[in-house]
């Protein structure tokens, strides 16, 4: 099964523009990574499983509504935050990271398939002074920190079914992170929604802060 195809596995209806962007996402990646390295090899042979359909999972858990504001906060290479914008393509990312190559590749990547609703900014999560519906991210940090790192990126106002705030996600054991949550956070296994064995222990942590 090629990349393209695990996708339509899980994702029925794409239509022919969501195709064809995700059919190039190895091809830009496998460019790109070879000029700046930000996946790692074994990774990069396995993209569509452990990059592009990982990032997916957040769009099993919500469907954004147009409109709507996302911050993808230490996006690395642009995940989960590219393949959720040829998901959602109504819908606004702005891609935040310290390191300024691993920018580079997201701008790249983002004209090599011509998305205009990506924005990628070189800069730490601190500093950034919008607002943003929703905060997502893969695991760049323990849980609590991040939570007092992007809490105030998180607007006040609501478009989605789900209440604005943060999405992460995460794998292994993290039980004692989200200890000073427990009567606020959701989390969901991957699993329920992707077959694959990497996904077994993959979590989706939504906590909302609206």
């Amino acid at each position: 099964m090629n990349g393209i195809e695990l996708i339509q596995k899980y994702f029925a209806g794409l239509t022919s523009q969501q195709t064809e962007r995700f059919s190039e996402l190895e091809g830009l990646y496998n460019e790109w990574n070879a000029k700046i390295n930000v996946i790692s090899r074994s990774d990069i042979d396995e993209l569509y499983t452990r990059h592009v359909l990982h990032s997916l999972a957040i769009a099993k858990f919500i469907s954004f509504k147009p409109g709507t504001s996302i911050v993808d906060v230490g996006c690395g290479g642009g995940f989960p935050g590219i393949p959720l914008a040829i998901m959602f393509p109504d819908v606004q990312f702005t891609l935040v990271d310290s390191i300024g190559k691993k920018i580079k590749v997201v701008n790249e990547v983002s004209a090599g398939l011509g998305l205009g609703n990506v924005t990628a900014i070189n800069e730490r999560a601190e500093k950034l002074r919008d607002r943003y519906d929703f905060v997502i991210s893969r695991a760049v940090t323990q849980f609590p920190r991040f939570v007092a790192l992007t809490r105030k990126l998180v607007s006040n106002q609501q478009k989605n079914s789900l209440p604005n705030g943060i999405i992460y996600l995460k794998g292994g054991d993290f039980e004692e992170e989200l200890a000073g949550y427990l009567n606020k956070v959701q989390v969901i296994n991957i699993s329920d929604f992707f077959e694959e064995p990497f996904f077994e222990t993959k979590k989706v942590i939504y906590l909302p802060l609206k």
